[in-house]
């Protein structure tokens, strides 16, 4: 069942996975855009028991009956979502689950979420910046990684280095220690 939810009960790991864009058929179902590409988009709405709703200040969360890949997005039945006028009213929710419920990645894989915030320093020490962002480009993924820097006008300012995230570069990922040492100089 749709149950409103309050900021206390919304899940403090909760990650936004996509958005609803529309219904999908005439049962209560609704069709996601996972923010990310392929398979890996929905791999979290597809095995989560709790889709987690947001649209302005109001904030839902309801059972995840089924799921499945549809083309490029993923469709859905939550519990008590019974008909396509009640899926059209969730046009323009951002759809969360808590990080708790991804499914488990190999040991050289990871989730995006988990790499931003990371310390970045390069194999000789020097302290690179921490992880922003990531960006892919279609090839591979990139980290975005801010600094502290000065402006042309002396005052502070933010800088940007972006490294491919691939072997040839990312030497170890160490996220218990929150730091990824990168074959990379600060002067690239």
């Amino acid at each position: 069942m749709l149950r409103d939810e309050s900021e206390a009960s919304w899940p403090a790991d909760a990650v936004e996975i996509g958005a609803v864009t529309d219904a999908y058929g005439l049962k209560g179902w609704v069709k996601v855009a996972a923010h990310a590409q392929g398979s890996d988009g929905g791999n979290a709405l597809l095995s989560a028991k709790r889709w987690w709703l947001e649209k302005g200040r109001e904030r839902k969360s309801a059972p995840r009956v089924a799921a499945k890949t549809h083309g490029d997005t993923i469709v859905g039945q939550l519990a008590g979502v019974a008909d396509r006028d009640a899926a059209l009213l969730l046009r323009g929710f951002r759809v969360y689950v808590s990080r708790d419920e991804f499914p488990a990645l190999a040991a050289d894989e990871f989730y995006w979420v988990d790499l931003i915030g990371l310390h970045v320093v390069n194999d000789a020490g020097v302290e690179l910046g921490n992880v922003a962002d990531l960006i892919d480009n279609g090839a591979h993924s990139v980290l975005r990684v801010e600094y502290p820097s000065t402006g042309k006008d002396g005052k502070p300012a933010t800088g940007e280095r972006l490294i491919p995230f691939v072997g040839a570069y990312v030497k170890t990922v160490d996220q218990a220690a929150k730091r990824i040492v990168v074959d990379w100089q600060a002067d690239y």
